[in-house]
């Protein structure tokens, strides 16, 4: 045999080997490929990622997530193979009626509203139906809560080895605000659905940055054991900082809601601001609801388009100083406090006791004379209308604001080109009648007046973290650098001192320190029957800032009300003058060392709680402790606590797993973490320290049962 011929023989015979070899894989091996395949069952699933947190500008959460789950029952046998397949199957339906009554007695505990026979019933449906995925709850919708999820983790058939993980969860987000009501409306609702997203407020403008991204896992069945295997992992939203303060906010609604109550009112408005940065630390919107009490309902701050009334007066007198048309000394004879007004009676609110006669700018305001404005801009501008619009247009007062939050209303001011600008139109919009101004943009407006002319943007927001690190922030933002020159600013702000210090606006006034601003009451228009339809409601507001030397606050307050008596320095005032005394008091600092002497015994106040955390920072602070213990070692002993003159006393309590404890006195973390561990929900109404239960101490314990918390400092 030659060597070529040797070689194509070698060639063949290697051909043929590879040619059987890829026979025997293709049909020999053919069923231990299948075998292998049949060992895999694939079903992805979308992972949902933790919403970011909205945090209060000093660092409390006011918006954060907690899990909630559900928990489905695989029912069909992941074989292919037909005789393993009904092998399998066989061995699940025998666990399932060996156990079913243990199981559901075990679900009846957990979940005491639905009784043994009704889950009976269900879970034979969902064996029936061989659901792969099958809510093992009646209420295919129903989330539980991370307790219930750990306790029915925690049943034997969860545990069953011969079970192989024919149980599995699915994890959401619950959205929960420690601190209730507050600011809810700016910070803003989910939907029910939160696959739907965000509704309005904070929630809604930063969503994408709130809601993170969605992963993806499969539960994978590798020789008969189930894998939860991550392929793209879930990333969490980022935080958002606002600038409320959650002290501050508090301030203002009891401050407000407290006048509501006394004076029947419908709707109640409080905004604070912080001048220099435009930073909102609390905004209030309280509505009446049908059961007498408020709520927060809608975003009346920024979106009411209502007639300001006589806090616009501020804006057109400044027009007239700034045009040198009149200065704080000019002189208006208001005669009786009834004016003919081109046919139309313009009349003061003091009109029945004599009017205010011949008064200067600064008294005018003061008194809050509709006489004397709408004299003085109907004398200097009823020839040039255009010119006073102007005005008011250069200092941005029509301008809409841009908030970082949804539903702002925008600003109608008429101009004389316009439809229905009559003769009547100028007096009247002096006094801020026939032009629409939401209060933020009002508010806006006196802010600048405090911040030295300055006008910027409110803000709501001011930073995003993602796991410490600020990846976005948002600064203040300047409107208009300068509303007006310095000296028709210094004759304002000198004017808005005084009708605080000798004017209506008195109740806004402090003995610790003056105020600025300026009161408004006006009648709210019914539509098409204008002003004398039934019953009148009125808008009283105050609009201002403190302290007036050195301004760092300024504040609006606006309520609308029901007929006659109707003051807005006595009611809106009033409320302004309460909470900038308490926010004043709030933010004065002091050294503690000017307090005390170096032989001095600091004894703090120390909330109700968990004992052991109690005593541990105690004793890292070197803060003296009585323990009234009662010697039983447990790995959580929960208490209460007194101050006396040496030392903080602690004292425990015994916690019995069947009987409501007693959380009077504890903060909200440990009151809602000892309530939720015994299964209860638990809803938190203020801030502070817990002052009332709304299921008393010793009541036997109904799992899934609310409890209410009533906070107070």
């Amino acid at each position: 045999m030659t060597r070529y011929s040797f070689v194509v023989l070698l060639l063949g015979l290697v051909g043929i080997a590879i040619v059987v070899k890829g026979a025997m894989i293709m049909f020999a091996e053919r069923q231990y490929w299948h075998d292998v395949a049949d060992r895999f069952v694939k079903e992805n699933v979308t992972v949902k990622p933790n919403r970011g947190n909205i945090l209060s500008s000093d660092g409390k959460l006011m918006a954060s997530s907690l899990p909630e789950y559900k928990i489905f029952m695989d029912f069909m046998s992941g074989e292919r193979d037909e005789a393993r397949r009904k092998k399998d199957q066989q061995r699940k339906d025998s666990i399932w009626k060996a156990n079913l009554d243990s199981i559901c007695i075990g679900l009846n505990q957990i979940f005491p509203d639905v009784s043994v026979n009704t889950f009976k019933n269900h879970l034979r449906k969902g064996r029936e139906m061989k659901s792969r995925n099958y809510n093992i709850l009646p209420n295919r919708n129903r989330r539980i809560s991370y307790i219930q999820y750990k306790e029915a983790k925690r049943l034997p058939v969860f545990k069953m080895n011969k079970y192989k993980g024919g149980f599995h969860e699915q994890v959401y987000n619950q959205r929960k605000k420690p601190f209730g009501s507050l600011a809810a409306q700016t910070l803003g609702r989910l939907y029910a659905d939160t696959a739907m997203g965000a509704r309005n407020g904070i929630e809604l403008a930063f969503d994408t940055l709130l809601k993170g991204r969605d992963g993806i896992t499969h539960r994978q069945k590798v020789m008969n054991k189930y894998l939860n295997i991550v392929d793209l992992p879930p990333v969490d939203g980022c935080d958002i900082v606002s600038t409320l303060d959650v002290g501050m906010q508090d301030i203002c609604e009891k401050a407000l809601v407290d006048k509501l109550k006394e004076i029947n009112a419908n709707v109640g408005v409080a905004v604070l601001m912080e001048v220099a940065t435009g930073e909102v630390k609390a905004i209030v919107n309280m509505m009446k609801a049908g059961d007498g009490n408020y709520y927060e309902m809608n975003s009346n701050a920024i979106s009411d388009m209502l007639e300001p009334g006589s806090t616009f007066k501020t804006a057109s007198i400044m027009v007239a100083l700034e045009d040198g048309k009149i200065t704080p000394d000019t002189e208006v004879d208001t005669g009786n406090g009834i004016m003919n007004m081109y046919g139309s009676k313009m009349r003061d609110h003091n009109w029945h006791r004599g009017g205010y006669g011949k008064i200067n700018v600064t008294r005018i305001l003061e008194v809050s004379s509709n006489v004397g404005v709408s004299y003085l801009i109907d004398k200097h501008y009823k020839d040039n209308p255009q010119k006073y619009v102007d005005g008011l247009k250069r200092m941005s007062i029509d301008q809409p604001l841009h908030l970082q939050i949804p539903g702002e209303g925008k600003p109608n001011i008429k101009g004389p080109k316009e439809r229905y600008f009559a003769k009547t139109t100028l007096p009247w919009m002096s006094i801020g009648y026939e032009t629409q101004v939401p209060p933020m943009n009002i508010l806006t407006f006196y802010n600048a007046i405090a911040n030295n002319g300055t006008m910027v943007r409110p803000k709501f927001v001011k930073a995003a973290v993602k796991d410490g690190e600020v990846i976005k922030e948002y600064p203040t933002e300047v409107i208009n650098p300068k509303i007006c020159s310095d000296r028709t600013l210094e004759q304002i702000r000198e004017i808005l001192r005084k009708v605080v210090s000798e004017g209506l606006a008195k109740p806004a006034g402090s003995k610790q320190f003056s105020v600025s601003g300026k009161t408004g009451t006006a009648q709210i228009s019914q539509g098409a029957a204008g002003y004398k339809s039934g019953r009148v409601n009125y808008l009283v507001s105050f609009c201002g800032y403190f302290p007036s030397e050195a301004p760092k606050y300024s504040c609006i307050v606006s309520i609308q009300k029901p007929g006659l008596p109707a003051s807005g320095g006595l009611m809106a005032g009033s409320v302004f003058g309460k909470i900038a005394e308490r926010v004043y008091a709030k933010d004065l600092r002091f050294d503690i060392r000017n307090a005390i002497d170096s032989t001095t015994n600091v004894i703090p106040a120390v909330k109700g709680g968990e004992m052991n955390e109690a005593l541990y920072v105690l004793n890292e602070l070197n803060v003296p402790v009585q323990k009234q213990f009662s010697g039983q070692k447990r790995k959580e002993l929960w208490g209460h606590t007194q101050a006396a003159p040496e030392a903080v006393i602690l004292q425990d309590q015994v916690v019995s797993s069947a009987t409501v404890p007693n959380v009077i006195g504890m903060g909200a973390k440990d009151a809602v973490y000892l309530l939720e561990s015994k299964g209860l929900k638990v809803r938190i109404s203020g801030v502070g320290r817990v002052k009332s239960q709304s299921i008393p101490s010793g009541n036997r314990i109904v799992k899934g049962q609310t409890i209410l918390l009533t906070m107070r400092h």
